[in-house]
C-alpha cells in the first residue's frame, strides 16, 4: 500500500505512519487486495483525505467500513460511485432526512465528492474491506489510524461539526474536546435504526448550516 495521501494530511499524520501499527496494517493491506477482492481501488483509500485537505475541513461524519459491493465503494463513507442505483439503503435516508429538513430533492446520483470538496470528511473508521465480506477488515489496525485522524482535528482545530450516527460512531465521543467543537448524535440512517425513529428528523443539516453560519463559516450545499 503505496501511501497516496494529500499533502496537509501527510505532514499532520507523518509520525503515525512512522508507527509499527500502520507498517502491520500495511502488510495486511497489500496481502488482502494481493489475494482477495477487496474495495475501494487501491488508488482511492485515502479519497476522503484527497478531497477534503486538512485546512479545509468544517465538519466530520464518520462511517463504518466501505460497501462490500463491487462497484459502490470509492473511499468516502455513505458515498457511492455516479452508476449505482437504486442508492444503498443507508443513503436513501439521508437523502429523505435532507428533503424534509432542507426541501432538497434526491441528487441524481450518490456521489458525495460534492460534499467532500466543501469541507465535509467523508471518514470510515475501516477504509478497505473484501468485496462481499462486511467489516471483514475491522481489528487491524484501520480503526488507530481513524482515531487518530479524529484526535489530531480535535487537537489542533476548532469549531468543527462532528456528525456522529449510530452507536459505533457515538464511541468516538471521547475522542473530540467538546468544549470547542459542536457534536450532533442520532440512530444510524440505515433501515433498521431508521424505521424504529432514532434518524428521521434529526434535522442534522440545517443545525451543521446554522452553525456554521453563527461562526461566519460558508454553509454546505447538501
Amino acid at each position: 500500500m503505496d501511501v497516496k495521501i494529500e499533502e496537509s494530511w501527510k505532514e499532520v499524520l507523518k509520525n503515525e505512519f512512522k508507527k509499527e501499527y500502520f507498517s502491520d496494517l500495511t502488510s495486511f493491506v497489500k496481502e488482502e487486495y494481493a489475494t482477495h477482492h477487496c474495495l475501494p481501488k487501491g488508488k482511492e483509500i485515502f479519497n476522503a483525505f484527497k478531497f477534503t485537505p486538512f485546512d479545509k475541513v468544517k465538519v466530520v461524519i464518520i462511517g463504518q467500513d466501505p460497501y462490500p459491493t463491487p462497484g459502490h465503494a470509492h473511499g468516502l463513507c455513505f458515498s457511492v460511485q455516479e452508476h449505482v442505483k437504486p442508492f444503498p439503503p443507508s443513503l436513501q435516508n439521508i437523502f429523505r432526512e435532507i428533503q424534509t429538513d432542507l426541501g432538497i430533492p434526491f441528487p441524481d446520483n450518490g456521489n458525495l465528492e460534492r460534499w467532500a470538496k466543501q469541507g465535509v470528511l467523508l471518514l470510515n473508521a475501516v477504509l478497505t474491506v473484501r468485496a462481499g465480506q462486511s467489516r471483514s477488515h475491522q481489528g487491524k489496525g484501520w480503526e488507530i489510524f481513524t482515531n487518530a485522524v479524529i484526535k489530531k482535528i480535535s487537537d489542533e482545530k476548532e469549531n468543527i461539526i462532528f456528525l456522529l450516527w449510530g452507536g459505533d460512531a457515538k464511541k468516538k465521543i471521547p475522542l473530540i474536546d467538546a468544549s470547542k467543537h459542536h457534536i450532533l448524535t442520532s440512530g444510524h440512517p440505515s433501515p433498521l435504526s431508521a424505521n424504529r425513529g432514532y434518524w428521521f428528523g434529526n434535522r442534522h443539516f440545517s443545525k451543521t448550516n446554522k452553525i456554521l453560519q453563527s461562526i461566519g463559516s460558508k454553509e454546505i450545499k447538501w
